[in-house]
């Protein structure tokens, strides 16, 4: 059966889960949708990008709304397809996000005569490495569909507004000694007994908190692996231990890095990986709009999220979505349907 996106979202949502779409496998998904939008929505333009779709209308108004969502999914966990009880919606992706995707499609479809113009982005590969997102060939083939004053992202927020992100790196410090027979300890320099004190300053380091836009953002510096050793009757020459850094979104990525070298300064430290967190930007008059309209109380968004990659296009998001962050790639994943019809009266109310 065709999807209709005209449908109620919580039936929608359903419908989304019932296709299966894991990270690299999104093209049946992306074709059912292109063919609902291009027959259910004349008022829009569409693209078809890879397996990502893009559709926007082009009313002339002062200002633009874009509504991005993931439709891929983690591996299946024997939970599609979807199934009801009361007033949860079980399945693969329910959740994360594809009841946030059926929010936002179903308002792109419906609101022919919006407040704002609309753009509504539906992409592939976000549950997987960076390298694969849909966003960024999006931004390097059509770097004009992501021009907004504002954009949401539906990721699973429990209906509330999660502004910004986190920013997160991880590195690498390794700390070197001299091999031994353990029987002769003393003729080596145990490595993993010096790592000691890089556990040390991570147990003794102090979190720092920031206020930003009313938002307040708690850092971590956490020791997220440890590996060593050659034999069981030989003293290890080298130690790794690996660390998170989770940072305010007031840090750049440059100034996060030389802050975790500071702290671990007089070891070897590499830089492994890293993406830049994204500021609320709630003083944008299109952030603002959408929170008086909603009536929402913003939260800082602990953990990272594509905000990030429409902060660096100057363009100020939000993470808004009926999901359940906590539930998202469980096997018992599940939405409260009362959260999606809640979510898209409050977005309805602020697009019309």
């Amino acid at each position: 059966m065709p999807l209709d996106l005209t449908a109620d979202p919580i039936d929608l949502t359903a419908a989304l889960v019932d296709v299966p779409s894991v990270s690299r496998d999104e093209q049946r998904l992306a074709d059912e949708l292109e063919a609902a939008l291009r027959a259910q929505a004349p008022h829009l333009e569409v693209q078809r990008c890879g397996q990502a779709l893009l559709a926007r209308t082009n009313l002339g108004r002062e200002r633009r709304v874009l509504l991005a969502g993931h439709i891929d999914t983690v591996p299946i966990a024997d939970n599609v397809p979807s199934r009801r009880e009361g007033d949860l919606l079980y399945g693969c992706g329910s959740s994360d996000m594809k009841a946030g995707d059926a929010v936002f499609a179903h308002l792109a479809v419906t609101l022919t005569e919006p407040r704002y113009d609309l753009t509504l982005v539906l992409y592939d590969c976000e549950e997987i490495e960076a390298a694969a997102n849909g966003l960024g060939r999006i931004e390097r083939e059509h770097r004009d569909w992501l021009e907004a004053d504002l954009a949401l992202l539906g990721e699973p927020t429990n209906g509330v507004v999660e502004a910004g992100c986190q920013g997160t790196l991880r590195v690498e410090i390794t700390v070197r000694g001299r091999r031994a027979h353990s029987a002769r300890s003393w003729l080596g320099e145990n490595a993993v007994h010096a790592a000691g004190e890089v556990l040390r300053r991570l147990s003794e380091h102090k979190a720092r908190e920031v206020d930003i836009d009313g938002c307040l953002y708690r850092e971590g510096l956490q020791a997220v692996g440890i590996r060593g050793g050659v034999a069981g009757n030989v003293v290890p020459d080298e130690c790794v231990v690996v660390v998170n850094f989770r940072f305010a979104p007031d840090r750049s990525a440059e100034a996060a890095e030389a802050y975790v070298r500071e702290v671990f300064a007089g070891f070897e430290v590499e830089l492994v990986d890293v993406s830049p967190g994204a500021l609320p930007g709630l003083d944008r008059p299109a952030a603002e709009e959408f929170l008086a309209a909603t009536g929402a109380t913003p939260t800082a968004k602990y953990g990272w999220t594509d905000v990030s990659r429409f902060a660096a296009l100057g363009i100020p998001a939000l993470n808004y979505g009926p999901g359940d962050p906590n539930l998202a790639h469980t096997r018992e994943e599940h939405v409260d349907t009362k959260l999606i019809t809640a979510t898209t009266e409050a977005l309805r109310a602020f697009l019309s």
